[in-house]
């Protein structure tokens, strides 16, 4: 498969699938890091198991300090809102996840060659990852754990690499923000 070019069945391109391969990087963590995984919205888990996730790929997590210090750094200056949407005392939907080969764990969905739902159905933070939007600009998380990262140099193989480009990211960013009720930016 050329790099860029999507898998018919799940939407991932060859680098994706060769990452699942060798270390499954954005779709694992560390043991006792599961309170950092990324939120899954009302709206995503709709479209998640309409796709084929059950109630096993999900799992209810506490809104920690730890946790709520890690979205208010992705999200800076918007303290209020994200405290009002995470407040202390509450719990929010994440991903669930299982140990894996390497003695670390694993989102639930991810298989030898790449997560098992479709693209389009997967939550907004994964299509979204490794870039992110700050300040009008996309970025991208220097996590040399992504092949895609390691594989090219710059934003524009990344896009390419992942089979998506500059406005596929502002996009899914705006959607990932309207998902958790932040506002428009």
């Amino acid at each position: 498969m050329a790099a860029g070019k999507a898998n018919q069945a799940t939407g991932d391109t060859g680098v994706c699938a060769r990452c699942a391969r060798q270390s499954g990087t954005c779709c694992s963590l560390e043991v006792g890091n599961e309170e950092y995984c990324f939120p899954v919205s009302p709206t995503e888990r709709q479209a998640m198991e309409q796709a084929g996730a059950g109630p096993e790929h999900f799992h209810p997590q506490d809104n920690t300090p730890e946790f709520l210090d890690n979205i208010l750094r992705l999200f800076p200056g918007e303290d209020e809102v994200v405290r009002a949407l995470f407040p202390a005392d509450a719990r929010h939907d994440r991903l669930a996840v299982r140990p894996n080969d390497a003695g670390s764990l694993s989102c639930m969905l991810l298989g030898p060659t790449g997560c098992a739902l479709p693209r389009s159905a997967r939550p907004l933070y994964c299509r979204l990852f490794p870039f992110w939007v700050r300040g009008g600009t996309v970025l991208y998380f220097d996590f040399q754990d992504c092949q895609a990262v390691r594989e090219r140099r710059g934003p524009g193989q990344m896009y390419q690499a992942l089979g998506m480009d500059e406005g596929e990211a502002r996009a899914l960013y705006a959607s990932l923000r309207q998902a958790w009720g932040l506002t428009r930016r």
